[in-house]
């Protein structure tokens, strides 16, 4: 019988140990940014135009003599929290009818996989832009849509995997035993489903993160002067002649958060083993799929 592996043997891994690092530090900046700042990253000093890293400024200046440094830190914040917002949203509205699409029959999940099908083909800065029309250019505005897009990655994830646990000997046993549907789902299967949507989250955390620097770069729903991530890149890249080490910073920070993100998903994943994001059925009552002759078949089989 395979040995179930569990999170403290993926965080055995480098990969994983620098990933919570990197988000200790990102979760230290997100709640302390604006406080840590070394200076107040509203602040216009005329006389420090495009100044390069140094001891006054650690990295640098932008093109209103702001500095980058406390930019960056206070715009973690907004970045994360609203990223993060997508990602509630997407949760929300994935995993329940993923669940549930096993349990309500065909036609519920005959018409949720339709659903999921439509909002797939969107394209989410199309959809990001009507929605900020309409409810104001704002980042938290613009960050339903993009939790909206998420929802079919969740429900698809979250579907399979509790297919995989649903057809499983000990539910049926509970099915014919009078357990209602509700009470199969909460003992039975959400327990064994929530490793797969823990992996999940991280992955779409990483790429909620893009979407939110993305809409940002383009200047949809924030409202300047207001440091992101996203829109620091965007004003250091207008000015790249100027100061051509600059995008490289904000850059590097999305990119450094964003490979965090993934490598902690993928840490997990890999150390559950391929294919496997959920934890094995219960050993006294496996599934068929799972099934293998005992040591005293085999000795019969060999004789």
């Amino acid at each position: 019988m395979k040995r179930l592996i569990g999170p403290q043997s993926a965080l055995r891994l480098p990969s994983a140990r620098i990933a919570i690092v990197v988000l200790l530090g990102i979760a230290v900046l997100t709640a302390f940014g604006s406080t840590l700042a070394p200076q107040n990253p509203l602040t216009i000093n005329a006389n420090a135009l495009f100044q390069g890293p140094g001891a006054h400024h650690l990295l640098g200046t932008d093109y209103l003599g702001r500095d980058v440094l406390s930019r960056l830190m206070a715009g973690t914040r907004l970045s994360v929290l609203t990223a993060l917002e997508a990602v509630g949203i997407g949760l929300v509205l994935g995993t329940g009818p993923g669940i549930a699409t096993v349990f309500l029959g065909r036609w519920f999940d005959f018409a949720a996989n339709r659903v999921t099908d439509a909002l797939m083909t969107l394209p989410y800065v199309f959809f990001a832009v009507a929605v900020t029309a309409a409810l104001g250019n704002g980042l938290v505005q613009a960050m339903v849509p993009v939790g909206i897009l998420l929802a079919p990655f969740f429900f698809r994830v979250t579907r399979a995997a509790t297919l995989e646990h649903a057809r499983a000997q000990y539910v049926e046993a509970a099915e014919l035993m009078g357990a209602s549907k509700l009470h199969v789902v909460r003992v039975h299967v959400l327990r064994k489903v929530l490793p797969t949507i823990a992996v999940t989250t991280a992955s779409m955390a990483a790429a909620a993160l893009l979407a939110v620097s993305f809409l940002t770069f383009l200047g949809i729903g924030v409202q300047p002067p207001a440091p992101t991530w996203g829109g620091v890149l965007s004003s250091d890249l207008a000015y790249l002649a100027q100061a051509p080490w600059a995008p490289f910073i904000p850059g590097a920070l999305i990119a450094v958060t964003v490979g965090a993100l993934n490598a902690l998903a993928d840490a997990f994943r890999d150390r559950r083993g391929a294919g496997t994001l959920a934890a094995q059925p219960d050993p006294i009552i496996r599934t068929h799929s799972t099934l293998e002759p005992a040591d005293d078949d085999r000795q019969s089989q060999v004789a």
